[in-house]
């Protein structure tokens, strides 16, 4: 299967949901060739930018683990091909 290039969106709403999304970035390194995390007090919540570098499967695998934590929202777009 081809490689794409994406970015995926994060907002953590709930602070204590933050080590299993970094366990979960951690375990998909692999793809992520560039993460910038930003956290807004003001709000109480953490924005977080990935750009990513593998296959649909893998991205998809990536963002459904991190969608099923509790308080994260994550969005994603890809390049049609690589």
């Amino acid at each position: 299967m081809d490689k794409r290039i994406g970015v995926v969106g994060i907002v953590v709403e709930d602070l204590e949901s933050a080590n299993a999304v970094n366990s979960i970035l951690h375990e998909y390194a692999q793809i992520i060739v560039g993460r910038m995390g930003i956290p807004y007090r003001e709000k109480g919540v953490s924005v977080i930018s990935l750009i990513v570098d593998g296959t649909s499967d893998e991205i998809s695998a990536m963002t459904g683990k991190l969608g099923k934590i509790k308080a994260v929202s994550v969005k994603s777009a890809m390049t049609k091909k690589a």
